[in-house]
């Protein structure tokens, strides 16, 4: 059990609606709107006092454990595997949006193929993670911000790494929050309710798994922005475990385990709002179990299809084939573009390259054009699509 969590309260304010959002809606109905709604009153909780029972304690340490384990490659190499992962992760967290997008799609649109909207959606979630994880060791609202902006780049609706300068709500009427299942603080409050997280986050006093859990379910709580908090909450808690030191190199796939357990993860969300913060700490413990076990799984199969690539390339020694073998892993969709620039080889070489590996049956040619063709390693697309598919089974 967890000693009790500063619960949010609430406070009545007025509605004031918007005139663009009453054009679709008739006088009649705009009449009947009311004229107040209750929104979040947010704790701060910069100096909050955390007190885990033993039971829990042992929990986190334990998930921790798998956590850096996983981090430190266990009994093989995981960092070369680490922009797979990282990927991954980023889907899963979109998946939990309800967003998903075939490998293929989402490889392709990683080096400007294809034009797949979920792709370019799922794609601006993989930068932000990257950006997560390159900001972690400064972890303050410009970070924060940094992250969503990379998130929403690809947008024009809803304004990128800004705090919200609106209302905003979860569930009920697309007209007014009365019937909300949950409205956040009125926006004047983001910037001090922000602040005091990043105070939070620099504490040096909290078990890192725990830390990272309630910075992620009180950055959903105050939900900063008008859309993305969730993708963008959920990188947060990579960056939060990154400063922490509980992981270095590489992405878990926590999100992938978050998946698996979606309705209880809301359900957790939702109770940490009233001040019971053990859902939400078992949640984040659980999905970091799993998905330590999940990206073990996904790496052993990619080191199974690049075992077998040794056996099936007949390229000599030291040519440009070899190399591209890893490449591929990690970006299984390319060009001969990205190749010579990705490997430093002339566009010849890479062209030879690519060849080879297509009349070895590593690769299939996308396009059949002469010119600016694509290439696919369909192995590799077919073991993302299977973890991807395996997720969306768990989480139902």
């Amino acid at each position: 059990m967890v000693a009790a969590w500063p619960a949010l309260t609430h406070e009545v304010v007025p509605w004031s609606p918007s005139p663009d959002g009453l054009v679709a809606h008739s006088r009649r109905a705009s009449r009947l709107v009311p004229a107040t709604y209750r929104a979040a009153v947010v704790p701060a909780i910069a100096g909050a006092g955390l007190l885990l029972g033993g039971d829990l304690a042992a929990d986190l340490d334990e998930a921790t454990r798998l956590l850096a384990a996983f981090d430190a490659g266990g009994a093989g190499e995981i960092a070369p595997f680490a922009s797979v992962l990282l990927r991954s992760e980023s889907a899963a967290s979109s998946q939990i949006e309800n967003l998903t997008s075939s490998a293929r799609a989402l490889a392709e649109a990683e080096i400007g193929e294809g034009n797949r909207a979920n792709a370019a959606v799922i794609l601006g979630n993989v930068r932000t993670m990257q950006a997560a994880l390159d900001l972690a060791g400064r972890l303050d609202e410009r970070a924060v911000l940094a992250m969503h902006r990379a998130l929403m780049a690809h947008q024009s609706l809803h304004a990128a790494g800004e705090w919200r300068t609106e209302q905003v709500w979860l569930g009920g009427s697309t007209l007014h929050p009365g019937d909300a299942e949950y409205v956040p603080p009125v926006a004047s409050e983001v910037p001090a309710l922000m602040a005091d997280l990043v105070a939070f986050m620099d504490r040096d006093d909290l078990p890192p798994l725990a830390h990272a859990a309630l910075a992620h379910a009180q950055f959903e709580t105050i939900h900063p922005f008008t859309d993305g908090n969730g993708r963008t909450g959920r990188a947060l808690l990579h960056s939060v475990l990154l400063h922490t030191g509980a992981i270095r190199r590489v992405t878990v796939p926590i999100s992938a385990g978050l998946l698996a357990i979606r309705e209880d993860y809301f359900a957790a969300l939702t109770a940490y709002r009233g001040g019971d913060a053990e859902p939400i700490l078992r949640c984040v413990a659980e999905a970091a179990r799993s998905g330590t076990h999940i990206g073990e799984r996904l790496v052993g199969e990619l080191r199974g299809i690049r075992s077998g690539w040794d056996e099936q390339v007949t390229a000599r020694a030291g040519a440009a084939a070899w190399p591209l073998l890893d490449l591929l892993l990690r970006q299984p969709v390319v060009t001969a573009r990205v190749v010579g620039a990705e490997l430093g080889v002339s566009a010849p070489t890479a062209q030879s390259a690519l060849a080879r590996l297509v009349d070895d049956g590593v690769l299939l040619e996308s396009t059949g054009h002469r010119r600016n063709r694509v290439y696919r390693a369909p192995s590799v697309l077919a073991a993302l699509d299977a973890y991807a598919a395996g997720l969306g089974r768990r989480a139902r």
